[in-house]
């Protein structure tokens, strides 16, 4: 088993990157595994950990199709259904309420 080379903070070589970096550029992973990780040191806890990714084996990332579009709208439309009235919020619902805020709170709409 070979382990991982482990580089500090901010002084990995060119052409690894980390996973956001790789989206901004328009890429994405693309099945390689793991080419080496970033330590962050912390005072008191263990250190902060990035996974980095070679850059040459990464893919473009796949384009939005019209159907997964489709499915993503939908998906974001039933999070502003109110379960309990069945109206659209106009927002995402927090699941902490699981229902609008005037479901969640009726009695502070009736004295407003």
């Amino acid at each position: 088993m070979s382990a991982l080379p482990v580089y500090r903070w901010r002084l990995a070589p060119d052409g690894y990157a980390t996973r956001r970096q790789l989206r901004a550029a328009g890429l994405r992973p693309g099945g390689q595994p793991v080419a080496a990780q970033l330590e962050r040191p912390r005072r008191r806890r263990g250190p902060l950990v990035a996974y980095l990714y070679r850059v040459d084996l990464a893919k473009p990332v796949r384009p939005m199709t019209p159907g997964r579009q489709a499915a993503l709208a939908k998906a974001n439309a039933a999070r502003r259904i109110c379960p309990a009235c069945r109206r659209d919020a106009g927002y995402v619902i927090p699941p902490t309420l699981g229902t609008c805020v005037p479901c969640a709170y009726p009695e502070e709409q009736r004295a407003a």
